[in-house]
């Protein structure tokens, strides 16, 4: 990776303006790896509120209750006690099962890596951000908008494995769509394994994909199936179908994952005025209604087993009925969505998303509302970090930079303020007559290197020397960083042992057909 992309630069006569007309890439530091949220969470409810919330999820589940598609789910969840009638899917629960039920929930776990220093620990006071997921299609300033590839896919990857504020990969940063579907999970899978040494997800689209990606994960760390049941070395999103449904592939998703002690993150997809009630209050009872009937499924399929509680409510554009992000109504149910996992004593999962078409200020500034309701609610895993544009439709190469900058602000404002001695700097205040300057100070000298975050994109020179320099946006910079770090990028070494087994289970399985395509 890339320590520099130097920019058109000034003249000699203008570098001693602001800046130094340099666009600076991410230096791969331990630093951003193993981050926590020190800062006390923000309720945007009181503790009454909350309850009714609670109370308002728990009233739908035993009256309204969740339609769970799959047959063998629902005798599951028959032994365990809920309200299963022969001939419907319908499924009720009485509030006391499901509160008893997530007690077994781990309040707080590690994500297994290939490489144990990638190691994700989930839940209390953690913080670790994934990638863009699941797009279908992907852009950058020089081929603009573009179906999905394996070229593109491949090429996100590596820059996931660039940034070591990028913790893992979310799924597929964008979908190859040039690769059929039945053996797709197969080449990606393969693909994540060996050009990052960080943990990944798999799709829960059928058991078949669930269980090549278990596969593929066990035999990337290079361990036995007993050591793979004991350490979680693979996460899956189960989406509700909301309203009040899970599907058959969502369901298969929970039953091959949690018996295997592998993390579910539970998430209801509550878009206000379309898929849940307009209110964000209503949304946020269908939300957590949801997310409980999944989160207790998982305990019933084995207690213990690693599950988060995923929040994703937002609100449409009610002129267009289109999904907007990063607007006031998603920070307050990402607020509220902290709180009501704080109550339960699970995880929490939620996203850095906006609604923009372009990287552009909208792209930015619903990002960063995104990003500071997520760090003030308290969210443990994030999301979609990195790379999302278009409501999820498309990942960008560009915004991939801008949010690496975004969340490496969001880490080092996150760093506690040192108020050590030293850094109290009394010495330095003494060595300063008024209307002195410090630039010169013993104590200034020691640490302007380091002193404050660099950042990747943000340009302050004066305007005469940026103009000079190119006048260069950040649309620009960020285009110049991410071909600088593709270019430089290295792969991890994978033991040439444990490389021939995945290829050899790839090839096997590709010849056997893969998965099937009628989920």
């Amino acid at each position: 990776m890339s320590d520099e992309v130097t920019a058109r630069t000034a003249s000699p006569r203008r570098r001693a303006g602001r800046g130094s007309g340099t666009v600076r890439a991410a230096t791969s530091t331990v630093k951003y790896r193993s981050l926590k949220n020190r800062l006390p969470p923000t309720p945007v409810v009181s503790e009454d509120e909350l309850e009714s919330i609670h109370n308002a999820s728990l009233t739908v589940l035993e009256e309204l209750g969740i339609d769970f598609m799959h047959p063998d789910a629902r005798a599951i969840l028959k032994k365990a006690g809920a309200d299963v009638k022969e001939g419907s899917e319908r499924v009720r629960f009485d509030r006391n099962l499901i509160l008893e039920t997530i007690k077994t929930c781990p309040s707080e776990f590690t994500l297994h890596a290939r490489n144990p220093e990638r190691n994700i620990r989930i839940g209390g006071k953690n913080l670790a951000f994934a990638q863009v997921a699941s797009p279908p299609n992907c852009s950058d300033m020089q081929g603009g908008r573009r179906a999905g590839n394996q070229k593109d896919f491949r090429d996100l990857v590596k820059l996931a494995q660039c940034h070591d504020i990028i913790h893992c990969t979310g799924g597929y940063p964008v979908e190859p769509t040039d690769i059929h579907a039945s053996v797709r999970h197969l080449d990606c899978l393969s693909d994540i394994a060996k050009l990052t040494d960080k943990a990944f997800h798999v799709y829960s689209l059928g058991k078949e994909r669930n269980q090549d990606g278990m596969e593929i994960a066990r035999i990337a760390r290079g361990i036995s199936h007993e050591q793979f049941e004991a350490e979680p070395s693979l996460f899956t999103i189960i989406n509700s179908n909301s309203p009040r449904k899970l599907d058959t592939p969502m369901l298969q998703g929970i039953m091959e994952m949690s018996s295997r002690n592998q993390i579910v993150m539970l998430t209801p997809f509550t878009l206000a005025g379309a898929m849940a009630p307009v209110t964000i209050a209503g949304a946020l009872v269908q939300q957590n209604a949801e997310a409980l009937a999944g989160i207790a499924f998982t305990q019933m399929v084995r207690p213990g087993a690693p599950v988060v509680y995923g929040g994703f409510t937002s609100n449409v554009d009610m002129k267009t009925g289109a999904p907007a992000f990063g607007t006031p109504e998603y920070m307050k149910a990402v607020l509220a969505g902290g709180q009501l996992c704080r109550k339960y004593g699970v995880p929490y999962r939620t996203s850095n998303v906006n609604a923009a078409n372009t990287v552009d200020a909208q792209a930015a500034y619903e990002s960063v509302f995104s990003l500071w309701a997520l760090t003030q609610g308290g969210g443990n895993f994030i999301m979609h970090s990195a790379g999302w544009l278009e409501g999820g439709l498309t990942a960008s190469f560009e915004k991939f930079i801008l949010d690496c900058d975004l969340l490496q602000m969001v880490a080092e404002f996150l760093t506690p303020l040192d108020v050590s001695e030293p850094a109290l700097a009394l010495d330095a205040i003494r060595d300063v007559e008024p209307g002195g300057h410090y630039f010169g100070t013993a104590h200034t000298l020691e640490r302007f290197e380091n002193a404050f975050y660099s950042p990747l994109i943000s340009d302050w020179r004066n305007f005469e020397t940026w103009q000079e320099g190119g006048s260069p946006t950040a649309y620009q910079k960020a285009n110049a960083i991410w071909q600088k770090e593709l270019a430089e990028y290295e792969r991890p070494a994978m033991d040439p042992a444990i490389e021939e087994e995945l290829d050899a289970f790839v090839s096997r399985r590709k010849a056997e057909g893969g998965a099937p395509t009628d989920f």
